[in-house]
């Protein structure tokens, strides 16, 4: 007995529309990177069929989908690399970010049989990928010029800080961005899952929804559930021990939770080796039975251990939600220190998925 993964296909169908609700007119590219933010990219490809594109990070998560028979148009967002990545993109008719000079000296040396659509991609702040503002120009003409580059180079830039409304990077990188749209008269896109949620300024093109599709928001302080998303992953395990230890027990690894007073201790067949976070601290809350109990003492690798105090009607085999319907995977992240997107990365191959609503 071990955790199981729920992937609410509905709710996926639901937080894309609420997605299409923030930024009315725009298109949208789903992104569906890292194995589709841990869900399955093979999984929920095929249930977005709401939104006009397909986004991944890579180009073999393209070809992936590509093989498998995915037709619809693709983005690489991290472009190409060297000459068989390029080769590729051509091959199976990929959308490319171009970050990079190196990528544009690769375009030149070769006459594609299928021309690529390209996004040049502008650094307008988060200073990790793109040009520079001002190389922005010569890149553009370089890209317009190509042959093996499609007609009609796009633009885009990514925001580092829409999280934080009170952050005014974004409000800035907007400002940096928008001449070079307004100079090429090219189609373009900005906003990510903040910036379509908190940022109407950055309201383009295309839409890149990302962590919402899931059902998490990405603002500080906020779940997916205040604004309307649903959870698609419910990730639930069971008991398998309920213990009883005196007063003065320690509980688990390096006994660092003490109980209290004499109580009852539930055993649950979830840990790290699955992807819940071994950080998480006490207190971490989980449902059992539908009712929030907390975490005790150190996640292990297979288990971990939950107070039992108010459940003592507990059973063995009852049921417990790690995250996910009725526990927002932001909740449990902000108690462990880290966002629910690695909550979702990390869950571990040995997790059986289950599909529903599909």
């Amino acid at each position: 007995m071990g955790p199981t993964a729920r992937i609410d296909l509905a709710a996926l169908g639901h937080n894309l529309q609420k997605a299409r609700d923030f930024v009315p007119g725009s298109r949208i590219y789903a992104v569906i990177k890292a194995n589709a933010y841990g869900h399955g990219m093979l999984r929920v490809a095929p249930y977005l069929v709401g939104a006009d594109a397909l986004a991944v990070a890579r180009v073999e998560e393209a070809v992936k989908l590509r093989q498998a028979g995915v037709d619809r148009p693709l983005l690489v967002l991290e472009g190409f690399y060297d000459a068989a990545e390029l080769e590729a993109a051509a091959h199976y008719q990929l959308e490319v970010a171009v970050h990079q000079q190196e990528q544009i000296d690769m375009l030149r040396q070769r006459r594609l049989t299928h021309p690529l659509v390209c996004w040049l991609k502008v650094d307008s702040g988060m200073h990790r990928l793109g040009f520079q503002p001002a190389a922005v120009e010569a890149a553009w003409q370089a890209l317009q010029s190509d042959p093996s580059v499609a007609a009609g180079v796009r633009l885009m830039t990514h925001l580092s800080s829409a999280d934080d409304l009170n952050d005014p990077a974004t409000s800035t990188q907007i400002a940096t961005f928008r001449p070079f749209v307004e100079r090429f008269r090219s189609p373009c896109s900005i906003a990510n899952s903040a910036g379509i949620i908190g940022w109407p300024t950055a309201k383009s093109d295309w839409a890149r929804p990302g962590i919402m599709l899931y059902g998490a928001s990405p603002m500080l302080g906020q779940t997916g559930e205040q604004i309307g998303l649903k959870p698609v992953m419910t990730l639930q395990s069971r008991l398998i021990a309920i213990n009883h230890f005196a007063k003065g027990s320690p509980i688990g690894y390096s006994g660092n939770w003490v109980c209290p007073e004499n109580m009852p201790v539930g055993v649950v067949a979830a840990g790290y080796g699955d992807g819940y976070p071994r950080h998480a601290p006490s207190g971490t809350p989980v449902l059992l039975n539908g009712s929030r109990v907390p975490l005790i003492g150190r996640v292990s690798m297979d288990m971990l251990t939950i107070d039992l105090r108010s459940q003592r009607a507990a059973r063995l085999g009852d049921p417990v939600t790690l995250w996910g319907e009725g526990l927002p995977a932001e909740v449990v992240a902000h108690q462990a220190g880290t966002i629910a997107y690695e909550l979702f990365c990390g869950v571990t191959q040995r997790v059986l998925f289950e599909e529903i609503n599909g």
